[in-house]
C-alpha cells in the first residue's frame, strides 16, 4: 500500500481542525477590566478559567494522539498544535491575573 500526499492531507487537516476548536472564544481587552462591574469581572474570571480548562484538555488529547509512522510530518504537526495550545494557556493565565487584579481593586468583597 502506497501513501500519497493526498491521502495524508485529510488526516493532518482533521488534527488541525480538532485542535483549533478550542481557540474560537474571543477575549476581552485588559483595558476594559477597570470599567467592568464586580459581577462582570466574576463572569469574565469564570469564562477565562473555563477556556484554560478547555484548552488544556485539547492539548492533552493532541499530545496523547497516536500518530501512525507512515504519516509524514504527523509528529511535527502534533507538537506544533500542542505548543500553540500551551501558548494560548499562558496568555489566558495572564488575562486571568489581570482580571483578578482589577477585581481586587474594584470589589471590596473579593479581597
Amino acid at each position: 500500500m502506497k501513501f500519497t500526499p493526498t491521502a495524508i492531507l485529510p488526516v493532518i487537516a482533521i488534527l488541525l481542525f480538532a485542535a483549533g476548536c478550542s481557540s474560537t472564544v474571543a477575549s476581552i481587552s485588559p483595558a476594559n477590566y477597570d470599567e467592568m462591574s464586580c459581577a462582570e469581572l466574576n463572569s469574565a474570571l469564570g469564562d477565562t478559567a473555563t477556556d484554560i480548562s478547555r484548552t488544556a484538555i485539547s492539548r492533552g488529547k493532541v499530545a496523547n494522539t497516536s500518530v501512525p509512522s507512515w504519516l509524514l510530518g504527523g509528529e511535527r504537526v502534533k507538537s506544533v498544535v500542542a505548543n500553540r495550545d500551551t501558548a494560548r494557556i499562558e496568555r489566558l493565565q495572564q488575562q486571568q491575573q489581570a482580571i483578578v487584579a482589577a477585581r481586587k481593586r474594584r470589589c471590596p468583597s473579593s479581597q
